[in-house]
């Protein structure tokens, strides 16, 4: 069963992909609420994957991806983002990031994402 960190500041979101995961047979090992406490939660837990939230309060999503990926380059991250966050997006997939899903999270899509980044 693969292991799933968390990150994003809204609760809401944070519950409506944890019910996500925890239907298609993943393990949420960890929820972070912002870069700081995912860069911390990330090297503590050593999960499969990140879902990763752009914008964030103390660091950003892009920022804790990059910090992530130079300590860890092996590490799967897909960003989850608001419309029109394009800009951000582009920057995170430039930086290492695997893919990324749309807020409001459509469920397929989301185990779809995630199936195919795990499966690299």
């Amino acid at each position: 069963m693969a292991r799933i960190l968390i990150v994003d500041d809204a609760k809401f979101m944070r519950m409506t992909l944890s019910n996500i995961l925890n239907k298609g047979s993943y393990e949420v090992v960890g929820e972070a609420q912002n870069g700081m406490e995912a860069v911390e939660m990330y090297e503590e837990l050593k999960p499969d994957l990140v879902t990763m939230d752009v914008t964030m309060p103390e660091k950003n999503g892009v920022e804790a991806l990059k910090e992530i990926k130079e300590k860890f380059p092996d590490a799967k991250i897909i960003m989850c983002s608001a419309i029109g966050q394009q800009k951000m997006v582009v920057e995170a997939i430039e930086a290492g990031a695997k893919d990324f899903i749309v807020k409001p999270f459509d469920e397929s899509r989301v185990i779809e994402a995630i199936t195919r980044v795990l499966a690299k």
